[in-house]
């Protein structure tokens, strides 16, 4: 009897297994942190073995955590970290670079270049992505680049890429499967997102060969079945999907205009704008949201680099806090940020600025601020940031909206949702599981094999835990103008 969907959750500082039952709950779940690499400023790197070894713990210890056999688990589901880039040799299976994260900054040179020879509409239009160094193609490129040998092998066909849900089905499948599904590669910068293929006169301009990328899938579609040596039993993998994508999906955005920001290191707000891609004016990205059989939804999406990664930071680097989540009761203990803003660029700033250069700061500090202000204003700045995003997805979509939906870690902090419904004057809605990037790959995991019959039955699941109204609050008008004064000065 098949009982279980099993989600791998391929996050940018964990692996994560989680297993759900039919009714959508979360039966156990397995994390393990990875190891964040800074070899130089604004670079950010991984270790694909490593990623490779805890994602591998993690979906042994969540069936051995739940008790359960590998038989009654139905098909896996696999969502990720999206544009975090792995080149690795097709015969020995070994990367040949660490993987180059989102995050990463490195390759902002290669982006002026390419906009300096009027190529950014080019992929503009092809892709509905700007031209930045948080999207893979550029990594690829300074991948191959980097390294005589390494360009050689990838023009000899050696080589393969893959986004991380790319590298974990080839370890999955030990190396029968090269694919990935058409949101991840709608994040590449090489993919046309309206013929949906892989395109030449973009891989030409970042000469990147063709025999290096992997087939791409629907999101929810049987692609193959898991190598019996590596987890025990042949397993069908039917969902993939990059991580924001499967959020909108696990949170039920299925209509033209619902809306979702997920609250993780960074934050990505997403609209479904249905079955036409809304070109944005306002310099949001125009993405696929999931692709089923022959129903394409596209979305418009706004993207901050640092969010829950403010709050790494207080932890990690000002040990103000022990762990993250004590920051809501640290900012608990003031009445308001005191005066202070906290312009949260600490990897520069995405939407809709994407300003790649742009440093952090801290302003309105006086003798009197204490750590509870800094704290305050490092979730003001969370919340901030999402509302730049919102408002210019509003004008490009013609939508206003009076509902966001909230996910991941960070949405679990009920003054942090309270504020930004506060600032954004909508509501705020939680639902039950907060899991909803590993819930959504689930769904698709299940729509394809059957495990769900009909997207009407998996709505059914989806429930509301708590919402947050608007309140009104003179002092957010203040939080709001000095933010606005003072991020022009980072810019």
């Amino acid at each position: 009897m098949k009982k279980y969907i099993l989600a791998i959750d391929a996050g940018t500082t964990s692996s994560r297994a989680i297993l759900f039952d039919k009714k959508g709950t979360q039966v156990a779940i397995s994390q393990f942190e990875f190891t964040q690499i800074f070899p130089k400023e604004s670079w950010v790197e991984h270790n694909p073995i490593e990623i490779w070894e805890t994602q591998l713990k993690a979906i042994n210890d969540v069936v051995n955590k739940a008790n359960i056999e590998l038989d009654e688990i139905d098909s896996i589901g696999i969502t990720n970290q999206r544009e975090t880039t792995v080149i690795w040799n097709k015969k020995t299976g070994k990367p040949v670079y660490n993987a180059i994260v989102w995050q990463d900054r490195r390759t902002a040179f290669i982006c002026d270049e390419l906009d300096g020879l009027g190529k950014a509409n080019i992929f503009y239009d092809k892709t509905g992505l700007l031209l930045d160094a948080y999207f893979s193609g550029t990594k690829i490129k300074w991948i191959l680049d980097s390294d005589q040998k390494i360009r050689k092998a990838a023009d000899n066909g050696e080589l393969l890429f893959g986004t991380i849900d790319t590298w974990l089905i080839w370890n999955l499948t030990k190396g029968a499967i090269h694919a990935t599904d058409c949101t991840n590669a709608s994040r590449t910068l090489l993919f046309n997102i309206h013929s949906l293929k892989w395109d030449d006169e973009l891989m030409e301009i970042l000469q990147i060969p063709r025999s290096l990328l992997p087939v791409v899938f629907d999101s929810s579609e049987k692609i193959g079945c898991t190598n019996s040596q590596v987890i025990g039993k042949e397993i069908p993998i039917c969902g993939i999907a990059g991580d924001q994508q499967a959020a909108l999906f696990g949170q039920m955005c299925i209509e033209p205009g619902d809306v979702k920001n997920t609250y993780g290191t960074g934050c990505f707000c997403m609209m479904n704008t249905g079955n036409k891609p809304v070109k944005s004016n306002n310099r949001m990205l125009t993405t696929i949201g999931w692709k089923i059989g022959n129903d394409t939804v596209y979305a418009l999406e706004g993207s901050v680099f640092i969010a829950g990664a403010v709050v790494q930071w207080l932890r990690d680097q000002l040990n103000i806090i022990n762990s993250a989540s004590e920051i809501e009761d640290l900012a608990n203990t003031v009445d308001d940020n005191g005066g202070v803003t906290f312009i949260s660029a600490l990897s520069g700033l995405g939407a809709p600025y994407w300003n790649p250069n742009a440093t952090g700061a801290i302003m309105g500090i006086t003798r009197g601020t204490k750590k509870g202000h800094i704290a305050r204003a490092a979730l003001e700045a969370i919340a901030l940031r999402s509302r730049e995003i919102i408002i210019e997805m509003q004008k490009d979509s013609g939508r206003t909206f009076n509902n966001l939906k909230v996910d991941g870690g960070a949405s679990n902090n009920n003054l942090l949702m309270q504020i930004q419904s506060n600032l954004i004057q909508a509501n705020v809605i939680r639902p039950k599981i907060t899991e909803t990037t590993a819930l959504g790959v689930a769904f698709f995991a299940g729509l394809a094999s059957g495990f769900w019959e009909s997207i009407d039955q998996v709505k059914s699941v989806w429930e509301v835990e708590k919402q947050f109204s608007p309140q009104k609050n003179k002092n957010d008008l203040l939080v709001i103008s000095n933010w606005e004064e003072r991020i022009k000065k980072v810019l």
